[in-house]
Order: C-alpha cells, then sequence, then structure tokens
C-alpha cells in the first residue's frame, strides 16, 4: 500500500489545542471491526461497550518534562534541547534547535542547577550530551523542564499532569500515550466494580511517534524504537481472560505495539523487556488483541496504518470521514474511538 492511501482531509480547525476541562467528557466513536458500523457516544459512556470479563491493558509510562532551554557558556546564546532517550545515567539522545550551536564540545549551563556537554552527533543530528547535575536529573527536569508536547500544539498547557494519564508512573516517554488521557480514577473505579480487569504495560514514547512517513511505499519506511517492559502479571490477566472468553483490549496504539511485538518475538506472551521497531500495517494479523480504544491521528501517520490494520482499511478511512463530518476533535488532546 501507498502512503496516499492514508490521506485524509483535515480542517486544521478540529486539532484540539487544549484538553477538554473533565477528561472522560470527550466524544467517543463506536466502530465495529465486522460490519464498519458506526455510532457516537462519550466516554464516559465506555461502560456501556464493555462487558464483564474484558481486560483492558493500557500504558503506564509518564511523560518526562523533557524540553529544556541552555545557554551556551562561551557566547551566552540560548539553545532548546529536547531529551529523547536516555543512554546511560546522565548521557541523553537530544534534538536540539538551533542544531549549529550546539557542535561537538559545546558546554551548556541549564539554570543554576544543571550543566551539559554535547559528546557527539548521531543520525538525523541527533546531539548526545552528558548532563551534570548536584540532584537525579529526573529532580532537576521536574524544577527547569516544560512538557514536550506535539508539534501541531500551539496552545501553552497551563497544567502538566493534563498531558499525563491518571495511571501514569515509570518516567520515560518523551510524549504521553494519549488514548489514556480520557480516564479518571473515578471512570476506572467504575469499570472494575463492572468485573472488568485493568493491567498495564509500559513503553516509553518517543518522538518518533510523530515522525512522518516519507516514503511513498509504506513497506519502505523504517519505524523508529521504543523500549517497552511486559510485567508476568500481565501475561497472566491476559491468558486468564482469553481461558475465559473474555476481550483483552488494547489502550491506544503504544500498547498494542507492546504486545504484539512480544507475541510476534516470543511466539507468545512472555514476561520481558525491550527495544520495539514492529511496524504494524494492513494486512496483519493480531495474535493479542479483540478490542482497541485509541485517539484520531495524523493523516499518512502510521498509526493510522496500524489501526487500518486492526479494524479494516475501508472501516477506518470511513470512520475518519464520519468523525471528520461530526467535527470531533483530533491527535493528542481530541476524541477518542473504540473498536470491537
Amino acid at each position: 500500500m501507498k502512503k496516499s492511501d492514508f490521506f485524509y482531509e483535515l480542517p486544521e480547525e478540529l486539532i484540539a489545542q487544549t484538553p477538554l476541562e473533565k477528561r472522560d467528557d470527550s466524544r467517543l466513536l463506536i466502530l465495529s471491526k465486522e460490519s464498519g458500523e458506526v455510532s457516537h457516544s462519550y466516554f464516559y459512556n465506555i461502560l456501556d461497550f464493555l462487558k464483564p470479563n474484558d481486560l483492558l491493558v493500557m500504558n503506564n509510562s509518564r511523560v518526562i518534562p523533557a524540553r529544556i532551554f541552555g545557554t551556551r557558556t562561551d557566547t551566552g546564546a540560548t539553545v532548546e534541547f529536547l531529551l529523547l532517550k536516555q543512554i546511560e545515567n546522565n548521557k541523553w539522545e537530544t534534538l536540539v534547535k538551533p542544531g549549529k550551536k550546539a557542535k561537538i564540545g559545546t558546554e551548556f549551563n541549564f539554570s543554576d542547577i544543571m550543566k551539559g556537554t554535547v559528546e557527539d552527533i548521531g543520525k538525523e543530528g541527533v546531539r548526545i550530551v552528558r548532563f551534570e547535575s548536584d540532584e537525579n536529573i529526573y529532580t532537576a527536569l521536574d524544577k527547569i523542564g516544560q512538557m514536550p508536547l506535539p508539534p501541531y500544539i500551539k496552545e501553552h498547557l497551563k497544567d502538566n499532569e493534563r498531558y499525563q494519564t491518571v495511571y501514569s508512573e515509570p518516567l520515560g516517554s518523551a510524549a504521553a500515550p494519549t488514548a489514556g488521557l480520557h480516564f479518571t480514577n473515578e471512570l476506572l473505579k467504575k469499570i472494575r466494580e463492572k468485573g472488568i480487569n485493568t493491567a498495564f504495560v509500559t513503553l516509553h514514547v518517543g518522538l518518533g511517534t510523530f515522525r512522518p512517513v516519507k516514503e511513498d511505499e509504506i513497506t519502505d519506511h523504517i519505524m523508529h524504537s521504543e523500549h517497552y517492559t511486559l510485567p508476568q502479571e500481565t501475561v497472566d490477566l491476559i491468558n486468564e481472560t482469553k481461558a475465559k472468553g473474555g476481550r483483552v483490549i488494547a489502550v491506544g496504539t503504544t500498547t498494542t505495539r507492546t504486545l504484539e511485538s512480544v507475541a510476534k518475538n516470543y511466539g507468545k506472551l512472555v514476561a520481558c523487556d525491550g527495544w520495539t521497531e514492529i511496524f504494524i500495517y494492513p494486512p496483519y494479523e493480531f495474535k493479542v488483541l479483540d478490542g482497541l480504544i485509541t485517539n484520531f491521528h495524523l493523516p499518512e501517520s502510521t498509526l493510522v496504518m496500524l489501526v487500518s490494520a486492526f479494524a479494516g482499511y475501508e472501516n477506518t478511512m470511513n470512520a475518519y470521514n464520519e468523525a471528520v463530518k461530526e467535527q470531533y476533535r483530533f491527535f493528542s488532546f481530541g476524541d477518542s474511538m473504540i473498536i470491537i
């Protein structure tokens, strides 16, 4: 298939710039993967589409306030750094703007609590930076960092917690697993009271999730790599759910990529951690998923391709066009879809 097969027209005004006041007030499009039928509701009604013995699997990664600004120690020039991936201790892969001001050996001060030195330049201009601080780097980032919002969001985020899921724990993501942003603690309580289980994986989302597909033939696209952890407790819950005839419903494409990557690599689900570069596009035989909760993604993105592989290409593109027609809110702070 070609990249252009996954294009759809999206008016710019439908790109959500801010989160709704209440997380679960977002709209919910319901897509039947069997018939392609589309219906509409609100996320606070998600229980209407879940059954006892179903299992929701969520990505509990927490976003790092990874955007920081440094001044060159020699010239005083201000440079923006975006921490992407921790290589070791205080050594990180970073995106730097403007890159020409961050040559190898250049030193920077970040507020009064951290310093950094550019040690190398990697693929696509990524800078390898070693940071020095008297405190843990994550503690320092909490004090001086800003949330790394996607490039299509222009509005200032007033509350950083609105770019975190309510169940986020392990720090490590450069972008939020946005399908989970719609859940509240109260809604999760109702879900569990109905006999629907919840389980967690951790996949630290990289900014590669926003990287455009440049090749016309989608099979020529090289997928970014992200680190995941699949705990034994989650493996056990998935196996128990399947044995009881329940459905395993992934919350988000990152959860999907974790589960399907492990099943593909090992032939079954096993507790493990590692790096995944799995690229899911039609046709693809899913080994774990029975359902998917997801946001509405960018045209021609790998995420639209993954959704199309699960729901069917025509069903997905029809649902997206319906969402545009009904003026749903799109992307990270936008509305949601459940595919069952």
